[in-house]
């Protein structure tokens, strides 16, 4: 980690870093999306449920604030803060298992079936929790985001139809791996470039869950918006390892105790987000196409889930199968 990475772009906010480092009772959380948004609500409700039931204060640090997705992470495996609030899209490097929830159709679109395999799944609340040890992190909860849709300057029916877009994904590798089976080329690029590079066509496409469609406006530099339903947004909650476990038993709790409050308000407060975020953005743009793929519209992306799949588990062994089959035995109980 360089000092030019942890301060880039951060000077004012730094003073503030190192204003309360000193205060005991201040815990800092950082997250990818703005107060507004699902991990910012996320993160208020977590922070009124920790100050409500004990003696510490919390300061969020949204998007930007403290750089990008990999400065926040560099930053809570540093104790520079306590909470991170990261995709496994943005951890795939560190911990490649995590790329799992990448692999196309592997998750369902139905919002209450993700809300109970998410609080109640074996992988992530077992499995997953040694494999952000060995990395200083404490997983605290994943939760999902919303299906995601892609967005592009021409309409996609079918995997013929990315052929040859360049399509901005995440610096995960499965991602870029998803997109080079769907057809497209893909072009990984930290997301404060994602609008410009849409406007001025250094890209021609992006995937993200329908309320960061309207939130960042991207919709005012794309024309169509598509459902494949060939993923649902998962963020996950972490504490600095070396921090958590320093705590004593009654700060512990509060933490979890909190976390699972902010999971059950968040799965509440999503209920018909991504509707009313949709009809936001046709009443400001009433020219955007928004396309359902058909099951034989998405035959191809499908098809292509299976190389996906296959390449997840080249990419983490045995490792990653186990988590992999785990996954699906609990999305199949979270279906009962």
């Amino acid at each position: 980690m360089t000092i030019t990475r942890l301060l880039a772009g951060v000077a004012a906010t730094a003073i503030v870093i190192s204003s309360t480092a000193a205060m005991a009772d201040t815990w800092r959380y950082a997250f990818e999306e703005s107060m507004d948004e699902v991990q910012g609500k996320f993160a208020q409700k977590f922070k009124e449920e920790v100050e409500a039931n004990t003696d510490h204060k919390i300061q969020l640090f949204p998007y930007g604030t403290l750089g990008e997705s990999a400065d926040i992470m560099e930053q809570a495996q540093a104790g520079i803060l306590q909470f991170v609030d990261q995709s496994p899209g943005f951890t795939g490097s560190l911990i490649p298992e995590a790329q799992v929830f990448f692999v196309p159709y592997l998750l369902p679109t139905d919002q209450e079936q993700l809300a109970r395999f998410y609080k109640n799944s074996k992988a992530i609340n077992e499995d997953f929790q040694g494999l952000y040890a060995d990395q200083g992190l404490e997983l605290l909860t994943m939760f999902p985001e919303g299906e995601v849709a892609m967005t592009t300057k021409e309409p996609v029916n079918s995997c013929e139809d990315l052929n040859e877009v360049k399509f901005r994904v995440m610096t995960n590798p499965l991602l870029v791996e998803s997109y080079q089976a769907f057809g497209a080329t893909p072009t990984p690029l930290p997301w404060g470039e994602v609008y410009g590079g849409l406007q001025t066509n250094i890209i021609q496409g992006q995937e993200n869950p329908t309320f960061f469609l309207y939130s960042t406006k991207i919709y005012e530099v794309t024309d169509y918006i598509t459902y494949t339903g060939h993923n649902n947004f998962t963020t996950a909650v972490m504490a600095n390892k070396d921090f958590y476990d320093g705590l004593d038993e009654a700060d512990q709790k509060a933490i979890q105790a909190a976390s699972e409050a902010a999971y059950d308000y968040i799965v509440t407060y999503q209920k018909g987000l991504a509707d009313s975020e949709l009809d936001k953005i046709k009443k400001a743009k009433p020219e955007m196409t928004v396309t359902v793929l058909t099951e034989e519209q998405r035959k191809c992306f499908k098809d292509a889930a299976g190389d996906v799949e296959a390449k997840f588990i080249e990419m983490t062994g045995d490792s990653g199968k186990k988590i992999l089959d785990q996954l699906k035995a609990d999305l199949k109980a979270a279906a009962q």
